[in-house]
């Protein structure tokens, strides 16, 4: 019997999870006119879901595992890609903190240390 309630206990925990992440996705969704993702298995971490709003602003969220962000971003209805490339990533639109973080992570720039 303790398996059963196990059970049910990490399934209302996933629900609880996969509900906060498509209430997340869907709110980014709104505010940017529109959102697609992509899903990516990071390792023992879960997974990443990459966001990219109608608008060209971008985002991310981390789930604890690949099940549950598919779950979330199904549930939040958006279109989801296999890869993070082609159109999808065009859409991304990048400002000058991000060039600056870009820079400095790479060559030392102004956005390192």
């Amino acid at each position: 019997m303790a398996d059963t309630a196990d059970t049910q206990q990490v399934d209302a925990k996933d629900g609880r999870r996969i509900a906060r992440l498509a209430q997340r996705i869907s709110a980014f969704s709104k505010e940017h006119g529109g959102a697609e993702g992509q899903v990516a298995y990071i390792g023992e971490r879960g997974a990443r879901i990459v966001l990219v709003g109608e608008d060209g602003g971008w985002g991310d969220l981390v789930a604890p595992s690949v099940e549950i962000a598919e779950k979330a971003v199904a549930k939040a209805g958006i279109t989801v890609h296999e890869s993070f490339d082609g159109e999808f990533a065009a859409k991304v639109r990048t400002g000058p903190y991000e060039w600056t973080r870009m820079a400095g992570i790479q060559v030392g720039g102004p956005g390192k240390g």
